[in-house]
């Protein structure tokens, strides 16, 4: 593969300060053919980058808690139809806010919420700081979104909240990975650390990943500010440890343990069968993504992708970017990116600190951003431009 038009662009974003660094990674079959460290570990203080830096993965953490909930799956002590509810009693009186212009009209469960609509995200279960309504505005009140809540108080915050969908009606992105983690300790009696660290990180030799930064000299920083908004940006504090093991968000990593990760998920090996990966990786949503694409920038997977368990996955050949049928990512807000692509045998990842805040503050204007959306974009382009 020659990548040399990657590494020219991430060298370009560093030298016109819209980056602070950067790790990238890129295998084929197996090998790492590219790997680029670019920029600072601190910008404020004018550290280099490093290979071995640690970064705050964000959303990039679901997809562990995924493949974890999985193997519980594998093992038949957990199955995807039992009810939340069975682990977590708490949740027995969900209700619906059907959103009625500027009102919510409340409504009963048609069906109990399942471990699966936390995997596939159809739990109705929503974020408050992503885009406006008035059930995410529930949400924004009780900071269900916040990360210093402990585990009791948000789990009685979020089962006082109602749903934002009738579970099964639609893909929305929210607090479903964040429920399945602490369904998996109440179900296990351990905590979400030791569970993944037992199933996941140590067979697959992942000793940097966890929710506490194993070493904070390492931990990778953003710029003060957000060289487009001018926004101050800060990031989840994980020099210490959390006030719970938020699944959805709470995950701190390097390059090479990620790309462990994804590699073991592509082959099917560690934590899950080939059967048992192969399924976490294959569209679920079926009928509901053509409905769920209509919701616009609601709908973050985009247009050509649908999602599986834990990740998007490509069933069309329309998109941003180039790709293959079967393709399967995922990203997270601190501004790391993945993408696996199976017919290729390619695995190719980058870690960075670089929140786009325009995201979040004006969802409509994310793709038009020169960073965030564009970014991952323009990495899948170059990806698969290095083919030729």
């Amino acid at each position: 593969m020659n990548l040399r038009r990657l590494d020219a662009y991430f060298r370009r974003l560093v030298e016109e300060g819209l980056l602070p660094g950067a790790v990238v990674l890129v295998a084929r079959g197996g090998e790492v053919v590219f790997q680029g460290v670019y920029g600072y570990l601190d910008p404020g203080r004018g550290l280099p980058m490093r290979e071995d830096a640690l970064f705050r993965l964000y959303s990039m953490t679901k997809p562990w808690v995924s493949a974890l909930a999985l193997s519980f799956v594998e093992e038949g002590t957990l199955s995807l139809l039992d009810p939340v509810e069975k682990y977590l009693p708490e949740f027995s009186g969900l209700r619906v806010g059907r959103e009625v212009g500027e009102g919510i009209v409340y409504e009963p469960l048609k069906r109990p919420l399942t471990v699966y609509d936390l995997l596939r995200h159809t739990a109705g279960l929503t974020y408050g700081v992503f885009f406006r309504s008035p059930v995410k505005g529930l949400y924004l009140e009780a900071g269900v979104d916040r990360f210093d809540l402990s585990r009791e108080v948000f789990l009685e915050r979020l089962a006082a909240l109602p749903l934002r969908f009738q579970p099964g009606e639609t893909f929305e992105y929210g607090l479903a990975t964040d429920l399945l983690g602490h369904l998996l300790e109440a179900l296990a009696g351990r905590s979400l650390a030791e569970l993944l660290e037992e199933r996941l990180f140590r067979p697959l030799g992942m000793r940097d990943s966890g929710f506490q930064a194993k070493d904070p000299a390492r931990l990778a920083q953003p710029f003060p500010k957000d060289p487009e908004t001018g926004h101050s940006l800060r990031l989840l504090p994980v020099e210490t440890p959390p006030p719970r093991y938020a699944g959805g968000m709470g995950g701190v990593g390097t390059a090479a343990d990620y790309l462990a990760f994804l590699e073991a998920l592509r082959l099917g090996r560690g934590a899950l069968s080939p059967t048992m990966a192969g399924f976490m990786v294959q569209d679920h949503l079926g009928s509901l993504y053509p409905e769920a694409l209509k919701r616009g920038p609601e709908y973050l997977p985009g247009p050509g992708y649908s999602f599986g368990l834990g990740v998007a996955v490509r069933v069309e050949p329309m998109g941003y970017s180039p790709g293959a049928l079967g393709e399967w990512t995922w990203a997270g807000f601190g501004g790391t990116f993945f993408f696996v692509d199976p017919l290729q045998e390619i695995t190719a990842l980058y870690l960075a600190q670089a929140p786009n805040l325009l995201s979040v503050l004006e969802p409509e204007k994310a793709l038009h951003s020169r960073l965030g959306a564009r970014l991952q974009h323009a990495f899948r382009t170059l990806v698969y431009l290095g083919l030729e």
